[in-house]
């Protein structure tokens, strides 16, 4: 079993896109109108807006690879890149997926642990993630990470007014 993160490039844009469609349709469709789940694919996975995330410097993503296969990715941000106001001291975990023919060994806790590496790196005393009320089986993963859910923020798919709950860990 070989593990590897690359942080991505402007050059894995497309791939980025790819596999950002792939995985957050594998894990969210079932729950979604297509017209809900077809619009917010368009917005967060269009060309411009991901180039506008990867040259942001507040900003990074991390492709996982298991024995060289394309198995998931991270997303980070930091100062005004976090998608709430959280602070300064904080680092949130924006994206973390996995791949379905993936998921079960490991990788998620991997991927975690790679943020909260990074956030140790750059000084960050918090770490962040907003999960969907109704994604119980995340919830219950961040909780056995050490995740504590602190409040809540609204996340709109398409033109559904969704919950997300705010789960924080606190670096060491």
């Amino acid at each position: 079993m070989k593990i590897n993160i690359k942080k991505c490039k402007y050059e894995d844009l497309f791939l980025l896109q790819k596999i950002g469609c792939e995985t957050y349709k594998e894990t969210f469709q079932h729950l979604n109108t297509r017209e809900n789940m077809e619009a917010y694919l368009e917005k967060a996975f269009n060309s411009e807006q991901l180039e506008k995330e990867l040259t942001n410097a507040s900003s990074s993503f991390f492709f996982l690879y298991f024995n060289e296969e394309l198995a998931g990715y991270l997303k980070v941000n930091v100062n005004e890149a976090q998608t709430d106001k959280i602070g300064d001291e904080a680092l949130e975990i924006e994206r973390i997926y996995i791949r379905y023919k993936f998921q079960g060994q490991g990788l998620g806790k991997y991927l975690i642990n790679t943020g909260l590496e990074i956030a140790k790196e750059l000084n960050k005393k918090q770490v962040w993630l907003g999960v969907w009320e109704r994604n119980k089986d995340a919830i219950k993963f961040y909780k056995k990470m050490g995740f504590v859910e602190t409040r809540t923020h609204f996340f709109y798919m398409g033109q559904e007014k969704q919950t997300d709950l705010i789960m924080v860990k606190m670096q060491i």
